[in-house]
């Protein structure tokens, strides 16, 4: 099985969201929807801009509570190394 930590935002440079899942897919519709998480909803914070994907959940929860730690700064240079257009990566599991 899978693991992912994933960032989320708003729009580019927008508000950002970090979480972990074991369906990347399922939990990015979630956000998308409004269902199960109040601050992606109030903020509108449903864009998949980053994610990766790990073998054990330790290993993505350990990932996600050091990346929660990070300056903004850090988390924009991340996103826009690997995503630089700010694309909603989520397309990618619906086409």
């Amino acid at each position: 099985m899978s693991y992912f930590m994933y960032i989320l935002a708003s729009k580019p440079r927008g508000t950002l969201y970090t979480g972990v899942t074991n369906d990347l897919a399922r939990r990015v519709y979630e956000h998308k929807s409004k269902v199960g998480c109040r601050f992606t909803a109030r903020y509108d914070v449903s864009k998949l801009v980053y994610f990766e994907q790990f073998g054990d959940v330790n290993d993505a929860i350990r990932r996600e509570k050091q990346v929660k730690r990070w300056r903004r700064i850090w988390k924009i240079d991340a996103i826009e190394g690997l995503n630089p257009k700010w694309d909603d990566l989520y397309l990618r599991f619906n086409h």
